[in-house]
């Protein structure tokens, strides 16, 4: 029985990595051409990332390579250094560096504290990129280095429309969108489209941008150069690279823990995903990370091991080695037509389908992502995404916070009537409510004890638990006595910071021993 089971997931590895090796082979194309460092440079990225990541990442069933927000960024990598390939490949050098550093911090889980509307903005962002940029190719226009270069393009792009290339987009985009599932589980609609069109291409001889020669055999080596004066810039682009990449594996991780029920290791995945960017550095290949389409592609078709990884970088090997010649006839205007078909396939339909009904400030997060992705930078657009998320989180926990003074009543008999007030403190108490205390403080002058009520405060922060001692200390100098309401990990934590102003005199386990203490203090003192 454990030999049928071992012999159906060897089975399975075999045939998703096959099939996985098929989708991969017209994007690894597309993705290396748009990028600017050629098809080949595709073909080294997935070959070498997906080897690697396969062997020594962390989770078992994902299939690693070039994906679209890779390649925008990279090309951004590309345009930055001035097409300079070895200073580019030192920043997949130090991206790779980088990630593994990460996954040796334990940085993995931290993917799941970036927001929803984050992502959604993000991965939107990319996809129209993505068809920004493929546009032009896609009418036989040589393609923008950016979205904003695309717009202001647009005239030039226009006046050099091809229609033939415009044909062979068009016909592609039919295959893609349109092929039949049955069909395409069978055989990719991908490379329907990209064997369909190409063989159309050369036979009615049409005159339209081809890849051009891809070099036949192994990649050389590339030594990534690094200087006093670029260093600084390589290292950021790295940085950047580091950041996309594990952020896009990891996500695809999630996905692929979804569909079978199964957990990864993202630690042990980001450094798999670096030794492979690293290798790619050295190799001329193209940086990726976790291929989110591949990976379902593997899973669906019986994938559930490493070694289904193993076979998809190896069976693009054997292309490489034997095949390569045959693409070099591979129209531009078709890469674009499946590059188009990406950008859409990554828009956060999810969302964009509840903009109307979804909360207004995660709309805002999405937007500005959305935007910031598109027209200025994608790091950028990330951290201001979770900088704005978490500042209107603070705005939230600030309106949940609640301040109220009242005066207690005094016991039977008491001359005490309205000298002991009660400031009750409600909600999360934390630097952006304790502003609002000192607010509270001309009510209580004038009275002889003041009780802070923080039974209901679920937490304190430094920056609360200062204000609450200056609290103190100023009505002490005004010859109030205090007394504070705390539940009891708050008071331990009160205590651990050794205060001479917060000690375990004034410090009372709940209100009613606080009103006893005062009114008890305040008749000795009028006694006095």
């Amino acid at each position: 029985m454990e030999r049928a089971d071992s012999a159906g997931r060897w089975r399975g590895d075999l045939f998703g990595g096959v099939t996985a090796g098929v989708v991969a082979l017209p994007l690894a194309l597309a993705f290396g051409v748009a990028s600017g460092a050629g098809a080949a440079a595709g073909l080294y990225g997935a070959i070498a990332l997906g080897l690697v990541a396969a062997l020594a990442g962390g989770t078992r069933m994902q299939i690693s390579g070039p994906t679209g927000p890779m390649t925008v960024v990279f090309a951004s990598v590309l345009l930055a250094v001035g097409n300079n390939m070895a200073l580019a490949m030192a920043a997949v050098l130090i991206g790779g560096l980088l990630q593994i550093a990460m996954g040796m911090l334990r940085a993995g889980g931290l993917v799941r504290f970036i927001p929803y509307p984050v992502v959604s903005g993000f991965m939107s962002g990319i996809g129209v990129i993505i068809i920004l940029i493929q546009f032009a190719p896609s009418i036989g226009a040589p393609p923008p280095h950016s979205p904003p270069e695309a717009l202001l393009r647009l005239p030039a792009t226009l006046a050099a429309f091809n229609g033939q290339a415009c044909l062979l987009a068009a016909l592609t985009l039919l295959i893609v969108f349109l092929a039949p599932v049955r069909v395409s589980r069978i055989v990719p609609a991908p490379l329907i489209a990209l064997i369909g069109m190409t063989l159309l291409s050369v036979l009615l001889g049409l005159n339209v941008p081809v890849i051009g020669e891809i070099p036949l055999g192994l990649p050389a080596l590339h030594l990534p150069t690094l200087s006093l004066e670029t260093w600084t810039t390589v290292l950021i682009l790295g940085l950047t690279l580091a950041l996309l990449g594990s952020i896009d594996s990891l996500l695809t991780s999630l996905v692929a823990d979804s569909i079978t029920r199964t957990r990864h290791q993202p630690n042990r995945e980001l450094i798999g995903q670096g030794l492979g960017n690293m290798l790619c550095a050295f190799v001329g290949g193209l940086p990726g990370a976790g291929a989110t389409m591949r990976t379902v592609v593997n899973i669906k078709s019986g994938g559930s091991g490493r070694l289904s990884g193993v076979v998809h970088a190896l069976f693009l090997l054997a292309l490489l080695l034997g095949a390569a010649p045959l693409a070099t006839d591979v129209p531009l205007a078709v890469l674009a037509g499946i590059l188009i078909k990406v950008g859409v396939d990554i828009l956060d339909y999810r969302l964009l389908k509840r903009l109307r009904n979804a909360p207004r400030a995660d709309v805002l997060v999405m937007s500005t992502v959305f935007c910031l992705t598109v027209f200025v930078d994608l790091i950028v657009a990330v951290g201001a995404g979770v900088v704005l998320s978490m500042g209107l989180i603070i705005h939230s926990l600030i309106r949940q916070a609640s301040f109220r003074v009242w005066p207690a009543a005094a016991g039977t008999g008491s001359s005490m009537e309205g000298q002991v007030r009660v400031i009750e403190i409600g909600g999360p108490f934390f630097f952006g409510s304790a502003s609002q205390l000192v607010e509270r403080v001309d009510p209580v002058i004038g009275t002889r004890a003041v009780v802070f009520d923080c039974s209901r405060v679920p937490f304190m922060d430094l920056s609360a638990e200062f204000a609450l001692e200056e609290m103190v200390e100023g009505l002490a100098a005004q010859s109030i006595t205090s007394y504070v309401v705390v539940p009891e990990a708050i008071r331990t934590q009160l205590l651990a910071l050794a205060s001479t102003t917060l000690t375990p005199q004034i410090l009372m386990p709940d209100l009613a021993a606080a009103l006893t203490a005062a009114h008890e203090e305040e008749g000795q003192v009028s006694a006095h």
